[in-house]
């Protein structure tokens, strides 16, 4: 890679003084504004505008919709590969004329509900984007060059080169995320493994090995559940609901304004009205029967907080962890009767029960065992899945379990592998390979490599493939992957019980 000095360019000016003078009058409310009034953009985001505006839509390909329901029901199911997936609204239906979660607020025809399909688990799938890959011949808002290929500078003029440069999203359901090197990091990126070509492009990635763009690719979170979260984006680079609404629309959907504060506050609170959950099982039947409390229902009345049942002490109301966490199947672990339906639910209340109880050696988790100064902790699935009946954690907590960088889960020949190499700070001379920076992209920090958030368990059955970067394509394969990393010892049947409960959240 050239040696150089990463430029912000007219196009982030021009990104500065819009959002800049919408912020001064009032009409932007980006929560966490430091940056902004200290006259600079985040890095992260700077890099990101200015590298979205260089790769305009073609307009010649832009359609001018696409496939939306007319009504958002208060009470929705579909079908997936495990049972039924459902979303419950408490507020009731919604149309979505006139609300901007659905409109093309943008210049390449998509809207939030693009990347967000309610029969999905509102995230995409690979299945999902293959049908409509077919239906559009490649045309559909989610193929955008921006975001949707490997790189914006992808061929995209044949199906053969669209269906190649789109392959990311068509197999693992991948969006490229592209941030700027935050300004002197405490690492350099010395090498980059890139089957692309975009991050060692001067022109679409790095322009040296500290400064430019890098790209990664991961899952599209989820858009329902959000009033559990704790941490926004995997990387945690979004300080608000608002301020992802906003990005999105000015990166994603490459708009040359950012919504209005009414709009803003239209997404967030469509978006955090929405709950979603398995609601059916193919073995296991009707989620709520014989006592379980399992579907959106439920989970509406789902009490959270900031730091509820933390397991490090951060609980604000000072109440101990419980590593109980989940009591959705308790009822289901022992009843009475019989016949083949019995025996499945009672597998998912073993499985449930194996989640809080069954003892794991935490080891090598940065964020964890180095910030306890504990070099085993003897925990369960929830001491890092604590929030009740949910499963994210609780609290800000990025960590790095080894999904990007442990021969527990080996890189794929898809995914690009980048050489860190630390320069200052605690851990200089330390060298670090892994196919995701993780939060080290946006706080420059060599702690925070190969770090991201857990996200919540709701849902799971509808949105697979798992992990960032769909490393497992099935739930199974994401048992395995904890297997492997933390020799847990599940016996065949504990990983069949543990699977079932997984695939009734």
């Amino acid at each position: 890679m050239k040696k150089g000095k990463f430029r912000p360019i007219g196009p982030v000016s021009y990104a500065f003084l819009l959002i800049a003078t919408m912020v001064l009058n009032g009409s932007w409310s980006y929560a966490g504004s430091n940056d902004i009034k200290n006259n600079r953009l985040p890095d992260w985001l700077a890099g990101a505008l200015s590298h979205a505006r260089k790769f305009p839509a073609n307009q010649s390909s832009v359609t001018t919709g696409q496939p939306t329901p007319a009504v958002i029901p208060a009470y929705q199911e579909t079908n997936d590969d495990s049972g039924a997936l459902a979303t419950f609204r408490p507020s009731g239906s919604i149309r979505t004329s006139g609300n901007p979660f659905f409109q093309n607020l943008g210049s390449n025809g998509r809207t939030c509900f693009t990347c967000h399909q309610p029969q999905e688990g509102w995230t995409v799938s690979p299945s999902g984007v293959q049908a409509r890959f077919l239906a559009s011949g490649g045309m559909d808002p989610i193929f955008r060059p921006i975001d949707g290929a490997t790189c914006p500078t992808d061929d995209v003029s044949t199906p053969g080169a669209m269906a190649r440069a789109y392959s990311l999203l068509l197999n693992k359901g991948l969006i490229r995320v592209f941030v700027g090197l935050p300004a002197n990091p405490q690492f350099q990126i010395t090498s980059v493994d890139d089957p692309y070509g975009c991050n060692t492009n001067p022109a679409t990635g790095l322009t040296s090995p500290t400064t430019g763009v890098v790209s990664v690719y991961r899952r599209p979170l989820p858009s329902t559940n959000l009033g559990f979260l704790s941490t926004i984006m995997w990387d945690g680079r979004e300080p608000s609901l608002s301020s992802q609404a906003i990005d999105a629309t000015l990166i994603h959907a490459q708009g040359g304004a950012a919504p209005n504060a009414a709009q803003q506050a239209a997404i967030v609170s469509f978006e955090s009205g929405l709950y979603t959950a398995q609601t059916r099982d193919l073995n296991a039947g009707q989620l709520i029967a014989d006592g379980a409390d399992g579907g959106p229902r439920e989970l509406s009345g789902q009490q959270f907080f900031i730091g509820i049942n933390d397991p490090l002490g951060l609980n604000p109301t000072g109440a101990p962890f419980n590593p109980d966490a989940f009591t959705i199947y308790a009822a289901w672990e022992s009843l009475s009767g019989g016949g083949q339906q019995q025996l499945d639910r009672e597998s998912v209340g073993r499985g449930e029960k194996l989640f809080n109880e069954k003892l794991i050696n935490i080891i090598g988790v940065r964020g964890l065992n180095d910030a306890t100064g504990q070099a085993t902790i003897a925990g369960t699935c929830t001491t890092c899945h604590d929030s009740p009946n949910v499963g994210d954690h609780s609290v800000k907590a990025p960590l790095d379990i080894g999904v990007t960088d442990d021969p527990a889960m080996p890189r794929t020949a898809d995914m690009p592998l980048f050489t860190l190499q630390c320069t200052q700070g605690p851990l200089t001379g330390r060298t670090f390979m892994t196919t995701d920076p993780g939060r080290a992209l946006i706080t420059g920090k060599c702690a925070d490599i190969a770090k991201v958030k857990g996200p919540i368990l709701r849902g799971l059955s509808g949105r697979a493939p798992y992990f960032q970067a769909g490393e497992a394509a099935t739930l199974e394969e994401a048992v395995d992957f904890y297997e492997r990393r933390f020799g847990v010892g599940f016996t065949a049947q504990e990983r069949t019980d543990l699977v079932n409960f997984l695939k009734t959240l």
